[in-house]
């Protein structure tokens, strides 16, 4: 069991090497049975019915960090929701007396209540997600315990943000004719203009999920990230599956893209055919086009016009 608690080390270009602690590694624990669920569909549950002792996690992690001794963070996760792991804040403060950095991957569903909030300003880095911002598409999409209410998850994003200290990233998880569409897009929009994240994850469908739902391709992503303000720092995760011929843009072509919406290194490496990265060098070159880093990722936009 100890070594079922503990995974990877995983390498990430955005967090360096991360070691995860799962809070529930026996079975599925979660207050929300979302559609795109790799695990098996699961009745939701309010509290953990299942749960390791704290010791027998802080054990573990110990055991795992004398043997990989080069690890940047740790991250908390779980077959399910972390939050329900009713240990969780003598485990942070465990955390906080080691050197790495600490993050934790949740679906926001308790951020409302206080102490949730208190344990999670001890983390370096808070990923929270927001798959829709009407309630329709929420209990559709996300289908939470009858306890939890998509209001009080957004005020508690909201406030979490403005008292939090770390990077706050925000994760979205698009399903086709589910949370794509302009009106859908536009209520999470609002929404994310007033929590103010550190950068955004929008991403799709890339494992078999639990319930018969259809994720969107690279290129449909980016057409709904375009639809998004462009001060929102929106990235586009997961797998990116070129198209099977890179686009073609003139200089205003480029330049009207990146007004709309910045991009980043690996979207211009997909996008771009030859010329038009030649194009974009000689612009970038010339500060038409300027590089902007946000929260560990290198973005491409124009400069803003005052």
């Amino acid at each position: 069991m100890a070594s079922s608690i503990i995974f990877g080390p995983v390498n990430s270009r955005r967090f360096g090497k991360s070691l995860g602690i799962d809070l529930s590694p026996a079975k599925k624990q979660c207050n929300f049975d979302c559609l795109y669920c790799e695990l098996t569909p699961r009745k939701t549950e309010a509290a953990q019915s299942d749960t390791i002792p704290l010791q027998k996690v802080i054990d573990a992690l110990e055991e795992a960090l004398l043997r990989f001794k080069d690890i940047d963070v740790i991250t908390l996760t779980a077959n399910g929701e972390p939050t329900l792991y009713p240990h969780l804040e003598g485990l942070v403060k465990h955390l906080q007396t080691l050197p790495q950095k600490t993050l934790i991957l949740s679906n926001a569903a308790a951020i409302h209540r206080q102490s949730i909030q208190d344990t999670l300003l001890r983390l370096d880095m808070v990923k929270l997600s927001l798959d829709c911002a009407t309630q329709r598409c929420f209990k559709r999409l996300d289908r939470p315990h009858k306890s939890i209410e998509l209001p009080r998850i957004i005020e508690g994003i909201i406030s979490f943000k403005k008292r939090f200290k770390g990077k706050l990233f925000i994760e979205i998880l698009m399903v086709e004719n589910i949370n794509d569409s302009e009106g859908e897009i536009a209520a999470l929009d609002a929404v994310l203009r007033r929590v103010k994240p550190d950068r955004i994850d929008l991403g799709s469908i890339d494992r078999p999920p639990a319930y018969d739902v259809r994720g969107l391709d690279y290129e449909t992503l980016l057409q709904k990230a375009r639809l998004f303000d462009p001060t929102l720092p929106v990235v586009i995760t997961g797998k990116k599956n070129p198209p099977s011929t890179p686009y073609s843009y003139d200089e205003a072509q480029l330049l009207n893209t990146l007004q709309k919406r910045p991009l980043t290194e690996s979207d211009t490496e997909i996008l771009f055919d030859q010329e038009t990265k030649v194009r974009f060098a000689r612009l970038l070159e010339s500060g038409r086009i300027i590089k902007k880093e946000q929260s560990g990722i290198l973005f491409f936009t124009t400069p803003r016009r005052g």
